[in-house]
């Protein structure tokens, strides 16, 4: 078989062409770190990355769910903290008010001490979170949840509560109605104890002038059953508040580990083994030197050479 010139210079040309690319596709492999570049270096771990990566995704998506929500409830926990501190103080007034040797003077002072605390525990319920959400706002509010009409204290949100995107319950905000308005009254069953009302009725009576010992001890006893009913019906939230930071802190430690498992396949699919690599770089980079070598001596093969 004769082979010719031309046919010699074409297969050298090609070979070195084949090993300068693959040289290179080595080379682009090293300096990067990965082995994946395209779907087409490694269909199936193509594939294998972008399910790592949604799901990496989807996990930092939750995550920052999982932030807000815990960042609601800490701050509800706190607010619900708070308050259960002003109605112990409102107790403290509520008994002092019952004591019969005060004039009708003094206990108008305590029912002005009352209606602050009153107007403070207002304030606590109407708490936002600092994003534009109110932490007692329900299923949401335009405004804030908690409206003092001129009948008492109602509520303008939605009854519920709205749940983080978390793929696991996780509250975003509490029920303001049954938080300060829906407190369970204990001396009759099935029946509901309005914080805003007991301490409202507890202003206006003791304020009211004239009024005797027994009927300022009624009123005392009252507003005493109501305020412990509601501090009560609050620890109990506050409890629920504190279980959902328990739970948020669970659900964290799965979103992690979920994205680290993530990024884990995925640096097994794409990622490059570094010292096979500069192996395979030296060896193509050996292989394109003798193919170049080869292609020096195929040049001095021409015929014009030769008759020179």
């Amino acid at each position: 078989m004769r082979i010719s010139t031309a046919s010699a210079f074409d297969s050298t040309v090609a070979n070195l062409q084949r090993r300068q690319v693959a040289l290179s596709e080595a080379q682009i492999q090293l300096t990067s770190g990965k082995r994946v570049l395209r779907p087409s270096d490694d269909p199936a771990a193509a594939a294998q990355v972008e399910r790592a990566l949604a799901a990496a995704t989807r996990s930092e998506g939750q995550q920052r769910a999982l932030d807000a929500a815990r960042n609601s409830m800490a701050l509800s926990e706190g607010a619900l903290g708070e308050a259960g501190g002003i109605l112990q103080q409102a107790r403290e007034l509520m008994v002092s008010g019952g004591n019969g040797t005060y004039t009708d003077a003094q206990r108008k002072t305590v029912a002005d001490q009352l209606r602050s605390l009153r107007n403070d525990l207002l304030a606590v319920a109407n708490r936002s979170d600092g994003s534009g959400r109110y932490l007692f706002g329900g299923q949401g509010s335009d405004g804030q949840p908690m409206l003092d009409a001129p009948g008492g204290v109602t509520y303008a949100g939605t009854s519920g509560g709205m749940q983080a995107a978390t793929g696991e319950a996780m509250p975003l905000s509490l029920d303001g109605r049954a938080v300060w308005l829906q407190a369970p009254d204990p001396a009759h069953p099935g029946a509901h104890v309005s914080v805003f009302d007991a301490l409202d009725q507890a202003v206006t009576e003791l304020g009211t002038p004239g009024r005797t010992a027994a009927q300022s001890a009624a009123t005392v006893s009252s507003g005493l059953a109501g305020i412990d009913a509601s501090m009560a019906n609050l620890s109990s939230w506050r409890s629920a508040a504190g279980e959902a930071l328990n739970r948020a802190d669970t659900i964290g430690s799965r979103l992690s580990q979920a994205k680290l498992d993530a990024q884990s396949q995925r640096s097994s699919a794409e990622d490059l083994d570094m010292v096979a690599a500069v192996s395979d770089v030296q060896a193509k980079q050996t292989g394109y030197d003798a193919a170049l070598k080869t292609y020096s001596m195929v040049q001095r093969l021409s015929l014009f050479d030769y008759i020179k």
